[in-house]
């Protein structure tokens, strides 16, 4: 259960108002469903508390949303990594249904959790999750050897997408903080478990 309550649309101003649109309708596209159950943007009714920080946070993961220079795949995979990782329930729902819609298969799904093993994923995609679990311990523990073998995969300029993005993911701090639970997008399906022990 929420540990705080956020700011519901009937008490938000006009343009918080007019962020909860673009939202929802962001996490619509992204998933291709609506919430289960809440509203399905509760982390940002929790950031609503604190606008210019909502507003802050919104610009930093847009900027880095709007980077292609990796691919969608890699991206979602390092994605739903980090939030396991982090234990954060709304990301691991929201994760797996995004991965799912961008066409990955339930056995993926439940093979991410073992992907070193796993014929699933290319090397590519395997140099990128263990840069994602070395980049979201604490400490860091990316080694030089590591990093030698994620620049076999990604240039340069892509390793520094990659780890903006998992700054950015590594805001689903936030998330757990408050107790933001699952909002039922990956309900009735697979769903990632969150990655103790790694």
């Amino acid at each position: 259960m929420t540990r705080i309550h956020g700011v519901t649309s009937d008490q938000a101003g006009p343009i918080i108002r007019i962020v909860y649109a673009f939202t929802r309708k962001g996490m619509r596209t992204m998933t291709g469903r609506a919430a289960a159950h809440g509203s399905g943007i509760e982390p940002i009714e929790i950031w609503a508390l604190q606008p210019k920080l909502m507003m802050a946070m919104g610009r930093f993961q847009g900027g880095v949303r709007k980077l292609h220079g990796v691919e969608d795949r890699v991206k979602n995979l390092i994605e739903l990594e980090g939030a396991s990782m982090i234990g954060c329930e709304f990301c691991m729902d929201l994760g797996s249904q995004i991965c799912r819609n961008s066409g990955f298969t339930d056995d993926e799904l439940l093979a991410l959790p073992h992907y070193r093993t796993s014929e699933l994923f290319t090397e590519r995609e395997k140099a990128a999750l263990d840069y994602t679990v070395a980049v979201m311990r604490t400490p860091v523990e990316v080694t030089d050897e590591l990093f030698a073998r994620v620049r076999e995969h990604f240039s340069d300029k892509q390793i520094v997408e990659m780890t903006a993005f998992l700054t950015m993911v590594n805001l689903d701090r936030f998330n757990a903080a408050f107790g933001v639970g699952s909002a039922g997008f990956s309900e009735g399906a697979v769903c990632v478990p969150p990655a103790h022990g790694k």
